[in-house]
């Protein structure tokens, strides 16, 4: 079981439905999928998004037990999630994408929840946990640049398996023309779809009821 915590904000629940539909519609294994709501964690302390904190406390929420991946909302992740897991440095307690901009690092942190244990409640409200060297032992692990591609800032040539849209994701004019934005309206429209009534019900004991107008 892969164990995933995304990022939610009250203001773009899009991103977060559409982020978790493309970790489902690839994955090969079984997985769960929990969203970081703030007015349900033991910290109120907020940044630029609800949950510019909130995502240190992973940890602590898996018992500091096993890994577990947070991922911020503004991606789509458009291959099997399992391969990043199996890329985990089990010697290091949190293992990131490494870039020139360092705040982007704690945008996808892959956790080994048990060299985790300094990163507790009180750090998260009070202290300074984005500096991830004050908390994970083992050091800083490293995962491939295709695992957090940021749209705008990494212009390698490469196929990337997680897109990250940092300057926002493409549902607004602003930023609708972004590299990859393909990708993500492809799984946003896929979030959002069904098959018709009469496929999925067809042969229900509902269809007669709905059929004559019982069921308003």
């Amino acid at each position: 079981m892969l164990n995933i915590f995304i990022g939610t904000d009250a203001r773009q629940p899009v991103a977060y439905n559409t982020l978790q539909y493309s970790i489902l519609a690839n994955t090969s294994l079984p997985i769960t999928i929990t969203p970081l709501k703030i007015q349900t964690l033991p910290v109120k302390r907020m940044g630029l998004t609800e949950f510019t904190y909130s995502r240190y406390l992973v940890p602590w929420l898996c018992d500091y037990q096993g890994q577990a991946l947070f991922l911020d909302a503004d991606m789509v992740v458009d291959f099997d999630i399992e391969e990043l897991f199996r890329l985990d440095n089990q010697e290091c307690g949190v293992s990131v994408v490494k870039k020139d901009k360092k705040f982007e690092w704690p945008s996808l942190m892959l956790f080994n929840c048990e060299l985790c244990q300094r990163l507790r409640p009180d750090i998260v409200e009070f202290g300074v946990p984005q500096d991830l060297a004050s908390w994970s032992d083992g050091g800083i692990g490293e995962l491939p640049l295709e695992w957090n591609y940021c749209v705008g800032y990494d212009q390698q040539d490469i196929v990337p398996k997680l897109i990250h849209f940092t300057a926002g994701i493409p549902i607004w004019p602003e930023t609708r023309d972004s590299k990859f934005a393909d990708v993500w309206h492809k799984y946003w429209r896929a979030a959002n779809s069904s098959v018709s009534f009469a496929e999925l019900m067809g042969t229900s004991v509902h269809v007669e009821k709905v059929q004559t107008g019982a069921i308003k």
